[in-house]
């Protein structure tokens, strides 16, 4: 694969480049590690800009859709906006921000929470459900259906990933569940 880089191809890997020159600086303990967290992040960046692409047309970014998808799989398309901080692993601020956005275009409402007082639930419309639906389809099909790795090579990734993350507290694994009877 050709690395390219504002609309043009790169003669040389600058990651790899960056490794070499870790290492000639006498960062060699580090050089792998730089290089783990490089590649992720420009891995990131790739991913994200053909996601932002494939939803520009539904006007929406990425945090807007990942709303409007965590309260389309909920039971009733409802949630305290608390809990969607913490399912969507983003400050309480995000959360509001977002919801502002959705709620100006119709896709999102605020009600009070029916038990608690101090909560507000965040209620997907009809209009939300909708796009939801429709952005999920166009993602599917331009960017989850062909992420640019084998499948073979997908699971790998999602695996040490997983690894990673599960190292630095992001979940716990989950208990086995019980034996069938």
């Amino acid at each position: 694969m050709v690395a390219k880089r504002a609309g043009r191809t790169l003669r040389i890997d600058p990651i790899a480049e960056a490794k070499r020159q870790w290492v000639e600086h006498g960062w060699t303990d580090a050089a792998p590690g730089m290089t783990v967290v490089t590649s992720i992040m420009r891995a990131q960046q790739l991913m994200l800009a053909r996601v932002e692409q494939t939803l520009r047309p539904f006007g929406l970014t990425f945090a807007r859709y990942e709303m409007l998808t965590l309260l389309h799989f909920s039971r009733q398309g409802r949630m305290p906006m608390a809990s969607a901080a913490v399912r969507l692993q983003v400050h309480p601020t995000s959360v509001t921000n977002t919801v502002d956005r959705l709620e100006a275009s119709g896709l999102v409402k605020r009600e009070p929470h029916p038990e608690d007082g101090r909560a507000t639930l965040v209620v997907l419309t009809d209009a939300g459900r909708a796009l939801a639906i429709e952005a999920t389809d166009a993602l599917n099909h331009e960017v989850f259906e062909k992420p640019g790795l084998s499948p073979e090579d997908a699971d790998a990734l999602v695996s040490v990933i997983a690894r990673m993350r599960r190292d630095a507290g992001d979940f716990a694994d989950p208990r086995p569940a019980p034996e069938p009877l």
